[in-house]
């Protein structure tokens, strides 16, 4: 994953692609390759303060230059309205994002890389300036940090309450611009001198045209001096740890070694598969004393739907066991009435519990826990409780009027609310209320009860059992009774809702293929993949919304309530590959021609993970070519659906995966 000259040199390029770093505690860097920040949430020192949650920026940015031989030469880029300054991506020869962000310069007589990187664990973040021709003459380089203090989704203007003083000390240095705020502690090996600024209508553009504030200004409170010379590396450090010294070769060689460890672990040399696995750690997040799942970066939390569907990818069939089983401890503990969260609030409150199919998704993801573990008795004593009150709590009924309707199949729905994953509301109006019985959701609801049945056999809950199989009957029969729409050839999308049946040409069908065997005939199955195929598969993803609907979007641009109009009318979505790939399989039989037929449909993956933020997958595209990358730069389920499916359907690693860290 190289970034050459070429498109290092060309400033739109560069400021389209994005790198990120993630620290496993909800806190990361980013920016682009350029050196500009174009999002609000480009930062150096980015922190949770409550990991994963409550993230705060505290370093946006640092403006670098070298001096040699009379010339000063700039490494950094900043974009202002109508002007960029400095214009440091014209001296920048490769960016690579392995093992992590690096760049290499050029200039009149001098090549120096940079690198940084984030260690795991750790509130903080390292940066290395060397340079790479033994011969050269030793250079100057001045590092000027940028600092704010605010909530990772505001933005910060010049203001009289910034405390401008700095704590000194012998190759340290700290400040604390604002109370209530994590100070901010520098390690470094050059020469600190101290001479606050304010670096004023630093312009966002990617906020621009998401209709949001996109002007920030920075306070900077001094300038870092170091001489480099050939085999010694310049070294920065930000941090909001309190240490006494820092060791930055020693963390640097151990990050090495850790990163170097993963790749060991992938079976296989298929390239687009190594670069998913690799993306898989950047959203195994702490919480707590346990694991969770970040659901995309730069802006999402830990959320229980992205997390039980990115779980197989992200955690089983990467062979982290240990941490899948944490994640289903820690959402274990949290079930209410029936429902696991669908969102822990990012400032701390409790958790909402507003989704009709997270629950559903917990339980499926806890019988893929035991079939990779054979965990019985971690099962049993953990989620095994939850999975009956989920159970339970649907036969009875909770909130939102989410219930087992008579005819066996899962209801729901009230205005106002959004329940399923195609969740946008605007002010007042849900923009796919999908209320009633949404097909996806009596997928779920069939393979739980089946998973359930189970389960309480091999716990000798042979009463219990009978009830999930009796209840699995009922709703496969009603579900092959109502979802087929024969004028179509395909699903509904939703039964018995507010104005009756929903015929939208939608990919939420695929689920009835992929989680069981027993809800279409093969014919019919064939006929939806064949469809699905034709109106909503893409190179990236699979369309929301058929493109001759009259609701169709065609692209995810504008205002907030444009782009939120659009999310799910139309909108190519990369996590849904991966079912599609499971139906193909299962339905076409697993042959290789067929495996190689299905391998297909990922490529175009391959393509943008060196795209976009380099070495992830975007949460969504537009439903049109060129099919542009929108929304989160890096996305849970985007990354591990696709990876799932290649290891699972494909069999780009037949022989089954070892337990890794």
């Amino acid at each position: 994953m190289t970034i050459d000259a070429r498109r290092c040199r060309d400033l739109e390029q560069a400021l389209s692609l994005e790198w990120l770093e993630t620290n496993g505690r909800g806190g990361y860097a980013s920016g682009t390759v350029a050196g500009a920040n174009t999002r609000r949430y480009h930062a150096l020192l980015l922190v949770a303060r409550h990991p994963p949650v409550d993230r705060v920026v505290l370093v946006n940015h640092v403006e670098e230059s070298v001096e040699s031989g009379g010339r000063t030469i700039p490494l950094s880029t900043n974009v202002y309205n109508g002007a960029v300054h400095p214009e440091g991506y014209q001296y920048c020869e490769e960016f690579s994002a392995d093992p992590w962000p690096t760049w290499r310069y050029a200039g009149p007589g001098i090549r120096l890389v940079r690198e940084l990187l984030c260690p795991r664990g750790r509130d903080l973040v390292i940066l290395r300036w060397r340079l790479l021709d033994e011969g050269s003459s030793p250079v100057v380089l001045r590092v000027r940090p940028m600092l704010s203090g605010r909530d990772f989704h505001a933005t910060q203007r010049e203001n009289a309450g910034v405390r401008t003083e700095a704590a000194i000390h012998d190759h340290q240095v700290s400040w604390h611009p604002y109370e209530g705020l994590p100070a901010v502690r520098a390690f470094h090996n050059g020469q600190y001198h101290h001479g606050p600024d304010w670096y004023r209508q630093v312009h966002y553009r990617i906020e621009r045209e998401r209709g949001l504030d996109h002007i920030e200004d920075w306070w900077s409170p001094g300038e870092c001096v170091f001489t480099l010379t050939p085999g010694h590396a310049a070294e920065l450090v930000f941090t909001t740890e309190t240490l006494p010294s820092f060791d930055v070769a020693q963390a640097v060689e151990f990050e090495r070694l850790r990163r170097e460890e993963v790749l060991k672990s992938i079976p296989t040399d298929d390239p687009l598969t190594r670069r998913l696995w690799t993306a898989t750690g950047a959203y195994l997040v702490q919480r707590g004393a346990r694991q969770t799942v970040v659901a995309g970066y730069p802006w999402f939390a830990d959320w229980g739907r992205d997390t039980f569907v990115a779980l197989p990818g992200l955690c089983l069939v990467t062979g982290r066991y240990d941490v899948a089983r944490q994640v289903i401890e820690a959402f274990a503990s949290y079930v209410s009435q029936g429902m696991v969260p669908n969102r822990f609030p990012d400032i701390g409150e409790q958790p909402e519990y507003n989704t009709i199919d997270a629950s559903l998704w917990f339980v499926h993801a806890v019988d893929r826990y035991l079939h990779y573990s054979r965990d019985l008795a971690g099962v049993r004593a953990v989620a095994w409780p939850a999975v009956k009150q989920i159970l339970d709590g649907y036969r009875q009924g909770t909130r939102f009027g989410i219930r087992m309707d008579q005819d066996g199949l899962i209801t729901g729905g009230v205005d106002g609310v959004q329940l399923t994953w195609m969740d946008v509301k605007i002010g007042d109006w849900v923009v796919t209320p999908r209320h009633g019985k949404p097909v996806e959701v009596q997928a779920l609801w069939v393979r739980a009860l089946a998973v359930a049945a189970s389960l309480a056999d091999q716990f000798g809950e042979t009463s219990y059992a009978a009830q999930c199989r009796q209840d699995r009957a009922r709703a496969t029969t009603s579900f092959r009774e109502r979802f087929w729409y024969r004028t179509g050839g395909y699903l509904l999308d939703v039964v018995d809702g507010p104005i009756g049946d929903d015929a939208s040409l939608r990919p939420n069908q695929i689920f009835a293929l992929a989680l069981d065997d027993q809800l279409v005939t093969d014919s019919q199955a064939k006929q939806i993949l064949q469809l699905v195929r034709e109106r909503l598969l893409t190179p990236v993803g699979l369309r929301t919304l058929a493109p001759e609907d009259i609701r169709f979007c065609a692209s995810y641009e504008g205002s907030v309530s444009e782009r939120d109009g659009a999310y799910h009318q139309g909108t190519v979505w990369p996590f849904l590959l991966g079912p599609f790939v499971t139906a193909w399989v299962k339905t076409y039989g697993d042959s290789a021609a067929v495996r190689r037929e299905a391998r297909m449909f990922l490529d175009g993956l391959s393509e943008h993970i060196e795209d976009g933020c380099v070495g992830q997958v975007s949460e969504i595209f537009d439903g049109q070519l060129p099919h542009h990358p929108r929304g989160c730069v890096a996305e849970a389920w985007s990354v591990a659906e696709p990876l799932r499916a290649l290891i699972e359907d494909v069999g780009i690693v037949r022989e089954g995966v070892p337990a890794s860290s």
